[in-house]
């Protein structure tokens, strides 16, 4: 079992940007077995040698994932990814919603009604009157921010 790099600097940095392996205890391949390049807590480095040792050592997919810790669907999506993004594509992607999903065209609609007829209405009651109305429930500062956007685009 490879033994974790316990550098708390690159760990941090790893952490920062989202690469560190949630998992390294899984990295069995022998190159990531007391090792000063090859680091099982660095996930981009994982996942590109277990690509390149099928690639180009022609290991087996159902032998290489598993060494490497993941499972073969994890093996396909870096290999997606890998091809069609490079080495960023390794990196996990952000989790959660990319933007105000709840704020739907009919909601900021409504909402752009509702100031036009009642500008003093605070952030608090547009958030109370969208759930009335479409049983969403929004955070205030979430409507806050969405007016302020389609206002820069005006």
């Amino acid at each position: 079992m490879p033994q974790s790099k316990t550098n708390p600097d690159k760990q941090a940095a790893l952490r920062q940007y989202g690469i560190l392996n949630p998992r390294p205890q899984g990295v069995l391949h022998p190159l990531f077995q007391d090792s000063d390049f090859f680091d099982p807590d660095d996930l981009v480095q994982v996942k590109y040698e277990m690509l390149r040792q099928v690639h180009v050592d022609n290991r087996p997919i159902s032998q290489a994932a598993p060494e490497f810790g993941f499972s073969r669907p994890s093996f396909y999506q870096a290999k997606s990814t890998f091809e069609q993004a490079g080495l960023s594509g390794l990196v996990p992607a952000r989790r959660g919603p990319r933007s105000g999903h709840k704020l739907t065209g009919k909601v900021m609609e409504f909402l752009a009604a509702k100031r036009m007829t009642e500008p003093l209405l605070s952030f608090n009651q547009l958030a109370d009157l969208v759930k009335k109305h479409f049983g969403v429930q929004v955070h205030p500062r979430s409507i806050e921010r969405q007016l302020l956007r389609e206002k820069k685009r005006r």
